[in-house]
C-alpha cells in the first residue's frame, strides 16, 4: 500500500475529520466566544455582534476558500505521490493568503463604516459594529497564514496539531473576552471593542503555536518547506481556477448571511438579538457537518488523485450516516432541553430570550439534519474538481434563499422563526441537485470538470 494513502474506515474518516471540526471551525468558535460574552454584557452589543460576526466571517471565509483551493491540489498531488510539488504548492498559497489579507485590511482601515452602513440603518448599532471590526481587522493577517497552514496539514492528513492550535484559540479568546470586554482585573472596560482585541490576539497566538509545531515537525522535511520563499505562476494559476470557483460561493453563501442579519434589522433589535442567539448554537451545533464536509472535500480529492473515483459514492453515504448520528447527538437535547443545556454558558436572571427563541431552535433541528446530507454531497462533489459547477448552483440556490428572506419579512411579515426556514430551502436545493450528479451523472468516465 502507497504511504501516502488515506483509508476509509469510520475510524481514519474521523481521525481526519476531528481536528478539522475545530480548525475549520476557528472562526466560528471566535465568534461564538464573543457572542457569549457579549450576551452578558448588553443587548444592544449583542444584537449589533449578530451582524458584525457574520461579516468578519465572510471576510475570513475567503482566505479559507483561497486555502481549500490549496488544499485540493495538496491532496491530489499527495495520492499522486508528488511530494516536493505539495511543498511548492504551499509556498504559492501562502503568499497569495498574505496578499489578499493586505487588499482586505486596507479597505476595512478606510472603507468598514461605510461598508457597515450599507446593510445597518440604525447609527448607534453601525457604530458599534465598527468598533469591533476595527481592532479585529489586524487579525486577518493571522487568519489568512494560519489558514495556510491549516491547508497543508489537512491536504497530507495529518490534523491533529490543527485541535491544538484551536485549543489555543479558544483558550485565549475566553480569557481575553472575559478581561477585556468587562474590564476585569484593571484591563479597561472596552465592551465590544475589547472582544476585537481579544480575538485578533488570540488569532495571533494561535499562528505562532502552530509554527512553532512546524519549526519541530520532522515528518514535513521532506516537503522542503522552508527552502527559499518563492511565488509559482503556474501553480498561481493552478490554485486560483479552483479557488476562484471557491471564492464565488463564499461570497455567494456567507455573503447571503450579512444579507440576512440586514434584512432581519428591520424587524428590530430584539429580532437581532434572537437571531444571533439562534446562530451562536447553529455554529455550535453545525460544527461536525463542517468538519466532516471538509474532510470528505480531502478524501474525495485524494481519491481521484489517486484513480479511485469508484469509491466516492460510497464514501458520501457513509460520511452521510456519522455526520447525522454525530449532529443528532448534539443538537437534540440542546435544542428540546436548551434551559439545561445552555444555562452554564447563556445562564442569566431574566431568561426571556432564551424562551423566545426556542420556536427557531426547532427549525434549527431540521437545518442541520438537510445540512448534514446535502453538505456533504455539496463537497463531494467539490472535491471532484466539480468547483465551477458548484459555484452555479450556489449561486441560484443564494439568489432563490435571498428572495424567499425579503419576501417574507416585507410582504408576509412572518416571525423570525419562519425566516430562519430559508435555511431549509437553500440546504434543500443543493442536495437536490448535488445528489442527481453523484449518483445519476456519470462524472466517474470524464476528467474532473471546472
Amino acid at each position: 500500500m502507497n504511504r501516502h494513502t488515506i483509508q476509509t474506515s469510520t475510524s481514519q474518516i474521523l481521525k481526519i475529520s476531528l481536528p478539522i471540526m475545530l480548525g475549520s471551525a476557528a472562526q466560528n468558535v471566535i465568534s461564538l466566544v464573543d457572542s457569549t460574552f457579549l450576551y452578558h454584557y448588553d443587548e444592544p452589543s449583542f444584537a449589533a455582534m449578530g451582524f458584525i460576526g457574520v461579516f468578519y466571517l465572510v471576510i475570513a471565509a475567503m482566505g479559507f476558500s483561497i486555502s481549500r483551493g490549496g488544499q485540493i491540489w495538496i491532496a491530489r498531488k499527495m495520492g499522486e505521490g508528488s511530494v516536493l510539488e505539495v511543498g511548492r504548492l504551499f509556498q504559492t498559497v501562502f503568499v497569495v493568503e498574505g496578499i489578499v489579507a493586505l487588499l482586505l485590511f486596507i479597505i476595512i482601515k478606510f472603507f468598514g463604516l461605510w461598508i457597515i452602513g450599507l446593510f445597518i440603518d440604525d447609527p448607534h448599532l453601525a457604530a458599534l459594529c465598527d468598533d469591533y471590526l476595527q481592532p479585529r481587522s489586524y487579525g486577518i493577517f493571522f487568519s489568512y497564514f494560519g489558514v495556510a497552514l491549516i491547508a497543508l496539514y489537512t491536504g497530507i492528513a495529518r490534523t491533529t496539531f490543527i485541535l491544538v492550535s484551536t485549543v489555543v484559540l479558544f483558550t485565549v479568546n475566553t480569557v481575553l473576552d472575559y478581561l477585556f470586554v468587562f474590564g476585569i482585573g484593571g484591563a479597561p472596560e472596552l465592551g465590544i471593542a475589547g472582544a476585537g482585541w481579544a480575538s485578533t490576539i488570540a488569532e495571533g497566538a494561535a499562528f505562532v503555536s502552530f509554527l512553532a509545531y512546524m519549526f519541530f515537525d520532522r515528518k514535513i522535511k521532506p516537503f522542503r518547506l522552508t527552502s527559499l520563499l518563492r511565488f509559482e505562476p503556474r501553480m498561481f494559476w493552478q490554485i486560483l481556477s479552483t479557488s476562484n470557483h471557491l471564492l464565488w460561493q463564499t461570497f455567494f453563501a456567507m455573503g447571503s448571511w450579512v444579507a440576512f442579519f440586514g434584512m432581519v434589522e428591520n424587524m428590530g433589535q430584539h429580532a437581532l438579538a434572537i437571531s444571533n442567539l439562534a446562530r451562536m448554537i447553529y455554529l455550535v451545533l453545525s460544527i461536525p457537518c463542517w468538519g466532516l464536509a471538509s474532510a470528505t472535500n480531502t478524501i474525495v480529492s485524494h481519491f481521484v488523485g489517486s484513480r479511485k473515483r469508484m469509491a466516492v459514492k460510497p464514501l458520501v453515504w457513509k460520511i452521510i450516516r456519522i455526520t447525522l448520528i454525530m449532529t443528532w447527538a448534539i443538537a437534540i437535547p440542546t435544542i428540546f432541553f436548551p434551559q439545561f443545556t445552555l444555562y452554564p454558558i447563556l445562564g442569566k436572571s431574566d431568561m426571556t430570550l432564551l424562551a423566545q427563541a426556542q420556536p427557531t431552535f426547532y427549525m434549527l433541528l431540521a437545518i442541520l439534519t438537510l445540512f448534514s446530507i446535502g453538505g456533504i454531497y455539496f463537497n463531494g462533489l467539490l472535491g471532484t474538481g466539480a468547483t465551477g459547477l458548484g459555484l452555479r448552483m450556489q449561486i441560484i440556490a443564494t439568489l432563490v434563499y435571498l428572495v424567499f428572506i425579503y419576501v417574507t419579512i416585507n410582504y408576509l411579515h412572518w416571525p423570525i422563526y419562519w425566516v430562519w426556514s430559508a435555511e431549509l430551502l437553500y440546504w434543500a436545493l443543493l442536495l437536490g441537485v448535488s445528489a442527481y450528479l453523484l449518483e445519476k451523472y456519470r462524472w466517474t468516465q470524464y476528467a474532473p470538470y471546472h
